[in-house]
């Protein structure tokens, strides 16, 4: 009779466990490998994209605003007073871009003794301005009076001050700078809107500026 070499019960052990484990290796193989197919080929779902209609819902319409300015556009009417020595003065309504030149044949042009020479026809008229046409008494008056206020014209210290709306046009003639013709339309201005409330109101007197005033501002007062 042969004898059987003697296996250790450890070796045994170890062969009874292989098979199983093997096996259970490889299950767990397989079933990772298929979770992970079935992740991977999982159909994805796609957003679909707003229609027009309610990408407009969250819009808000708003409605077009109205310009509040008063003033004429950039292409309307100019308003213009033209005033002086021309035909026929008074208020004419120019188109844009209108010149002084067409504001002046508006009002039937200048006159036989209108001095046209120091005012600029070919500026642009704005709206509301007036345009003054001086005539030639006007045109001589600056140099008549500029000689009296170069040589220190004015009233002497402690001198009365001449009240604007009691003088009349003899007594503004004395003013530095003022000659008949600008006396009158002084006189004219006081009959036509009233006392005068200030000195300054003299600056509304058509012939009359800054310049003009500030040569007798010191010796007439509004009483």
């Amino acid at each position: 009779m042969r004898l059987q070499p003697v296996v250790p019960v450890r070796e045994r052990v170890r062969r009874a466990l292989g098979v199983p484990v093997l096996a259970g290796i490889a299950v767990f193989t397989i079933a990772v490998v298929v979770a992970v197919a079935l992740v991977w080929f999982r159909p994805h779902r796609v957003e679909a994209a707003p229609s027009a209609a309610e990408a407009g819902r969250g819009v808000t319409e708003t409605s077009p605003q109205r310009s509040t300015s008063n003033g004429p556009s950039d292409d309307g009417p100019r308003f213009v007073h033209v005033v002086g020595a021309v035909e026929h003065p008074g208020v004419f309504r120019m188109p844009a871009g209108a010149r002084v030149e067409d504001a002046v044949e508006a009002a039937g042009g200048p006159t036989e003794d209108a001095v046209v020479a120091g005012v600029n026809l070919a500026r642009a008229v704005q709206d509301g301005e007036q345009i003054l046409i001086p005539n030639r008494s006007d045109a001589a008056e600056p140099s008549a009076g500029g000689g009296a206020a170069s040589g220190g014209a004015g009233a002497p210290d402690g001198a009365a001050q001449i009240d604007l709306n009691q003088v009349d046009a003899t007594g503004l003639e004395a003013l530095p700078r003022i000659g008949p013709a600008l006396a009158q339309r002084i006189v004219d201005w006081r009959t036509a809107n009233g006392r005068f409330r200030s000195v300054d109101d003299l600056l509304e007197v058509p012939g009359i500026g800054e310049k003009t005033l500030d040569g007798f501002r010191d010796v007439v007062r509004a009483g």
